[in-house]
């Protein structure tokens, strides 16, 4: 293949004069010559030239002419087809007619061209990328429907595999962020033949990049995160229908027509991604739409145990989506998974109830603890670990917790005897709560009492007194509805206290029923003028 940037041999003499027509003109004048007649064919030099213009509007000229060019080259059969000589040996070798020695020619200058739009998508200017992008798979759809090489084997049938795997290449760029451009290349995901390579490059990609390093290579990975998730996978054989290279012969044996190979190529593409070491930002990333956009789609989801299993290791936010991820395997895909609920205990801490994820975490801790066969002992731990967090925690945390607790006891009437322990007001001094101990089992909470809600009667904001004081009455059968407090903000109650109507202001011990009640005698000062 000859390189881009180089001057290739010429057929003939072409015109060196001064170009007097503008480069838009010009170039569109010389892409009817070539298509007019093959003694022009040297104006193709011309026209690949422009692609290296310093003018944004001539290089993009230049690529749409190049699609022109080579999509009407490539429907009339002007390419060689077949395993490509060098162009040095097609000059000085006398085995090749005339007509063969055009179209080897021809090639080599689709070959160069194909080339430099592959190097245009890392243009500066997004508006050649996307051209140049645009026009690659424009060419990827015509190779399709005339093969410029014969497959031998019948896995991959006619489609132009090899070119489309160095867009992936270019895309997966390990300098520049290719997200934008990715963005637009979403379009031709929707094709299943397009997805299925592309599933399958991305692997091959990766493995080739990350066995170099141990290290994670952050913009490299961001690039390869972007692609990934810009592939809507279908739910059912019936959906796909949507080919950028249809298939004459066994389109039904064609593995990128098989939903089984489709998600057999997706799983495969998620664990060579996920097995090596991510940026510490990406984990929470998959995390988030693992169980929506990964987990359906795999042909056994139970293989991203040992990636969940890590994710928790890295502590704060990324350990409790790693558990939701974890619970959609036990509850949807039968994983044992003994130490799930002593994991999710660990994460009650202090700080739980100052960090941005707080309404995150208690709306899947509500989701975890929503069953009723939990065992008492386990639903009692959370809820006395709760109520001895609410001692620190701020008004905004607390009118979230303390519905949260009674929602834990509504389910498990087991653990009303937290709340009504005649025993407890006899041993006020020692609570044999082990607020230390990790492990549920073993921190005793069944022996305790909630005077922790107790104490919060006396809390200074009144709002949190009132939300404690349902205890001292039956609670009711019927849920709190914890949406409205999950995202309840400090500035939110501030704001709610300000827009409160205040009732009446009693300025003295007795209000004063008259404006007068008699001549002389001063209203709240209880005084005759003499």
């Amino acid at each position: 293949m000859a390189p881009s940037r180089d001057r290739n041999v010429r057929l003939g003499e072409s015109d060196q004069g001064k170009r007097k027509k503008s480069p838009k003109t010009e170039i569109n004048s010389k892409v009817d010559l070539v298509l007019e007649s093959r003694k022009h064919a040297n104006a193709v030099f011309d026209i690949l030239e422009y692609l290296q213009a310093e003018k944004e509007d001539e290089v993009v000229c230049a690529v749409n002419a190049c699609n022109k060019m080579f999509c009407a080259l490539l429907e009339r059969g002007d390419l060689f087809i077949g395993q490509l000589p060098k162009e040095e040996e097609t000059l000085v070798t006398a085995n090749y007619s005339a007509e063969e020695k055009y179209k080897m020619w021809m090639r080599h200058r689709y070959n160069s061209c194909v080339e430099q739009l592959q190097d245009l998508m890392i243009h500066e200017a997004y508006r050649v990328r996307e051209c140049a992008l645009c026009t690659l798979m424009k060419l990827v759809e015509k190779e399709g429907k005339a093969p410029l090489i014969a497959v031998d084997w019948d896995e991959h049938y006619n489609f132009p595999r090899e070119h489309l795997k160095s867009v992936v290449e270019r895309l997966l760029s390990k300098e520049e962020d290719m997200s934008l451009l990715i963005s637009r290349f979403q379009e031709f995901l929707d094709f299943e033949d397009v997805r299925y390579y592309v599933m399958g490059f991305v692997t091959e990609n990766v493995a080739k990049v990350m066995q170099k390093t141990k290290e994670a290579v952050p913009l490299y990975q961001n690039n390869v995160f972007t692609l990934m998730t810009n592939i809507t996978m279908p739910s059912q054989q019936t959906d796909l229908v949507n080919f950028l290279v249809k298939q004459e012969a066994k389109h039904e044996d064609w593995k990128a027509a098989k939903l089984k190979d489709h998600r057999r190529v997706f799983e495969r593409m998620w664990l060579g991604f996920l097995k090596y070491k991510l940026p510490s930002g990406m984990y929470k990333k998959v995390l988030v739409i693992l169980h929506d956009s990964i987990l359906p789609h795999m042909s056994k989801p139970a293989l991203m145990i040992d990636f969940l299993t890590a994710a928790y290791d890295v502590g704060g936010a990324i350990s409790l989506l790693a558990l939701n991820g974890l619970f959609v395997l036990i509850h949807e895909h039968n994983l044992d998974y003994p130490d799930f609920y002593k994991k999710l205990y660990s994460l009650l801490e202090p700080s739980i109830f100052h960090v941005k994820y707080r309404a995150r975490f208690f709306h899947l801790a509500n989701l975890f603890l929503s069953s009723s066969h939990l065992p008492v002992y386990l639903v009692a731990a959370f809820v006395k670990r709760l109520s001895r967090l609410a001692l620190t925690a701020p008004p905004a945390a607390l009118l979230m917790i303390i519905p949260f607790i009674c929602n834990l006891i509504r389910r498990h009437p087991s653990c009303r005897v937290l709340i009504h322990r005649p025993s407890a007001a006899e041993a006020t001094c020692e609570d044999p709560y082990v607020m230390e101990e990790t492990d549920p089992v073993l921190c005793h909470a069944m022996e305790s009492s909630l005077w922790e809600l107790q104490t919060l009667q006396k809390h200074y904001h009144p709002d949190v007194a009132k939300a404690a004081a349902v205890i001292n009455k039956p609670l009711s059968e019927l849920e709190d509805d914890l949406n409205e407090v999950l995202e309840l903000s400090a500035y939110e109650i501030f704001e709610r206290d300000l827009k409160a109507k205040a009732g009446p202001v009693p300025l003295e011990f007795e209000p004063a029923k008259e404006l007068l009640n008699r001549p002389g005698e001063v209203v709240g000062q209880h005084f005759t003028l003499e």
